[in-house]
């Protein structure tokens, strides 16, 4: 790990307040809006349009190394409750262009408003909607990080039962895949996580769930039946609280035969490809990306 990384990573922890237990939904969206008002803006070269992908909003990011006939569908994180595109468009064009890939990322809908399943039918909406309008699913790639990692897992599943073309490839950084939180990382990474308290995780759970059963694979994806899977690239950091949701679910794929790269970063923070215009492991993370997609799409 970089010196520059040992200082980041102390930053988030004193500087980032990790989601505290029983914290309203509405507090931590208004975290999530100051958040954007001050996420650093893509180079001018990219162009971010706004569209509606099957009833679902969405921004498509390009920049100047896009093809336009590649396709990320990106799906955010937030804990199912909280976030949007625009928290991560610092990002998003990075992605865009390591993969030399349009990126379409929706803003699915929220819970409580709108539980389970409703992030997973806007995300299989605009999976469709890209469909739809000419793409060719050998060059579709999903990416989601923490809940839109387990999201793009999720769907995925939702995509093979519907009989429809799966993409090429998955990415998944840091994806919460069991929200019936029976990770043992849960409790040894207490303590080691700078930025996710592990005990707020249950309420995201429950807001999100709204009574479903946290095992059903639509919502927790670690219990799903992963044949004929798709090859999956997962990145986690190894003092994350949601580690063992990545390893766990690295060895669902590889059981069930699937093509699986499992990478875990040491000492990284929680999606730390989100600190891209700082750290030097993120961009490093998402050189990774970009090269995984590139040989698949």
């Amino acid at each position: 790990m970089s010196v520059r990384g040992e200082l980041v990573r102390l930053g988030v922890r004193l500087l980032l307040k990790r989601p505290e237990r029983g914290a309203s939904v509405e507090r931590l969206r208004a975290r999530r809006r100051a958040a954007a008002a001050v996420t650093p803006r893509p180079p001018t070269d990219t162009t971010t349009t706004y569209i509606d992908a099957n009833g679902v909003n969405a921004h498509r990011i390009a920049t100047p190394a896009s093809r336009g006939d590649r396709h990320i569908l990106f799906l955010h994180g937030g804990g199912y409750a909280t976030g949007s595109p625009s928290n991560y468009r610092h990002v998003t064009w990075r992605f865009a262009s390591a993969a030399r890939a349009v990126v379409i990322a929706p803003d699915y809908r929220l819970a409580p408003e709108h539980p389970f399943p409703a992030a997973l039918d806007d995300a299989f909406a605009s999976y469709r909607w890209l469909l739809a309008n000419g793409a060719d699913p050998r060059r579709i790639g999903i990416l989601g990080d923490s809940a839109g990692g387990g999201l793009a897992f999720a769907l995925l599943l939702k995509l093979r039962d519907a009989g429809l073309a799966s993409p090429a490839a998955i990415v998944a950084l840091s994806p919460w895949t069991d929200l019936a939180l029976t990770g043992a990382s849960l409790r040894l990474n207490a303590r080691a996580d700078p930025m996710i308290n592990a005990e707020s995780a249950s309420d995201f759970a429950t807001c999100y769930l709204a009574g479903a059963d946290p095992r059903a694979p639509y919502a927790s994806p670690l219990y799903g039946d992963w044949r004929k899977a798709p090859p999956a690239l997962i990145h986690v950091g190894s003092d994350e609280v949601l580690r063992d949701d990545s390893v766990r679910m690295a060895d669902r794929l590889r059981s069930a035969g699937c093509e699986v790269e499992l990478e875990i970063w040491r000492r990284m923070p929680h999606v730390w490809h989100a600190l891209a215009p700082i750290l030097p492991e993120a961009r490093r993370a998402i050189g990774r990306i970009g090269a995984f997609l590139e040989n698949r799409l």
